[in-house]
């Protein structure tokens, strides 16, 4: 296993950023509720639980198939670099760079990747503004090192 990374600078320049294939549903579930979804099964990407109910994050295909009610349809895209759970400012910097280009997003923070949750609609320029942060970041420590 490799080392999480905390350094900001290598963060950016080599955070890697992955389109996954599937396409994301966030829905939920209120307080009381029975849960309709198997919380362990392979189409959950995550859950978070708030005093409104159970916010489950799973594959959007799974999510109509059960017919359930979706809040939030979205690209997912993986940062590919293991990065420090205690690593300061990284989420602000590629928030910003999302934010400049009007692209909204959801983050997790998961063990070893940053996932993030963008409209659908939006995942291609996502995309291209992550590497371009990449590619600038890249240069900047190219230089300084």
């Amino acid at each position: 296993m490799d080392k999480p990374v905390s350094d900001l600078g290598k963060l950016l320049a080599t955070m890697e950023p992955v389109l996954n294939p599937v396409e994301i549903a966030y829905v939920l579930v209120p307080p009381g509720a029975p849960c309709p979804v198997d919380l362990a099964g392979p189409d959950v990407v995550g859950a978070f639980r708030e005093p409104e109910g159970l916010t489950i994050i799973l594959h959007l295909d799974a999510a109509e198939r059960m017919r359930l009610p979706i809040l939030f349809r979205a690209a997912w895209i993986t940062l590919s670099v293991h990065s420090d759970l205690e690593a300061v400012g990284l989420t602000a910097a590629f928030s910003s760079a999302l934010g400049a280009d009007g692209i909204s997003c959801n983050v997790v923070a998961a063990s070893f990747h940053d996932h993030i949750f963008v409209p659908v609609e939006a995942a291609e320029r996502a995309m291209a503004a992550l590497q371009n942060l990449q590619r600038q970041s890249s240069a900047a420590l190219a230089q300084l090192g």
